[in-house]
C-alpha cells in the first residue's frame, strides 16, 4: 500500500507530461501544415486577388481550426517585402502591425512567397509550467506560378 502510494503520483505525473507534450506535438503539426497551405495559397493566386496577406491567413486559419486565433503571428514575405500581423488583424487590416499594406503587394511569378508562424505553446502541468517561453515556429517558401 506504502510503495502505491508513493508510486501513483510519480505515475501520473509522468502521464499528464506525456499528454501536454502531445498537445504541443499535435500543435506543431497543425501549424507547419497551415504555413505550407497559406504558402500554396499564394503559390497559385498570382493575378487572382489585391490582398495576398488576408488570402494566406484566410487559408491558414482554415487549415488549423484547432489553434486559437488570436494567439497566431505571421511574418509573410513576398518578392523581398516583409509583412507581419496577427491572425486578428491580417484579414481585417492586413499587415498592420508593421504598418505596411499588403493590398499594394503584387505577386510576380518566379518570385518567391514565404510564410512564417509562430504560436505559443502551454506546456502547463498541475499549475507548473516548466517551459513558459515556449514558442512554436512554422516557416514555408514557395516559387509563385
Amino acid at each position: 500500500m506504502v510503495e502505491f502510494a508513493f508510486g501513483v503520483p510519480v505515475l501520473l505525473l509522468a502521464l499528464i507530461g506525456v499528454v501536454m507534450m502531445g498537445v504541443a506535438f499535435n500543435n506543431q503539426i497543425a501549424l507547419t501544415f497551415a504555413a505550407g497551405i497559406g504558402a500554396q495559397q499564394l503559390s497559385i493566386s498570382r493575378g487572382q486577388t489585391t490582398d495576398p496577406c488576408s488570402l494566406a491567413s484566410t487559408a491558414f486559419e482554415n487549415a488549423a481550426p484547432s489553434l486559437n486565433p488570436s494567439n497566431l503571428k505571421f511574418t509573410i514575405v513576398l518578392g523581398g517585402n516583409s509583412y507581419s500581423g496577427t491572425c486578428a488583424t491580417l484579414p481585417k487590416t492586413p499587415c498592420a502591425s508593421d504598418g505596411n499594406s499588403c493590398t499594394s503587394a503584387s505577386l510576380v511569378q518566379a518570385e518567391t512567397a514565404q510564410v512564417t508562424a509562430t504560436y505559443p505553446c502551454n506546456l502547463q502541468v498541475l499549475n507548473f509550467n516548466p517551459v513558459p517561453t515556449c514558442l512554436l515556429t512554422a516557416q514555408t517558401s514557395v516559387y509563385i506560378q
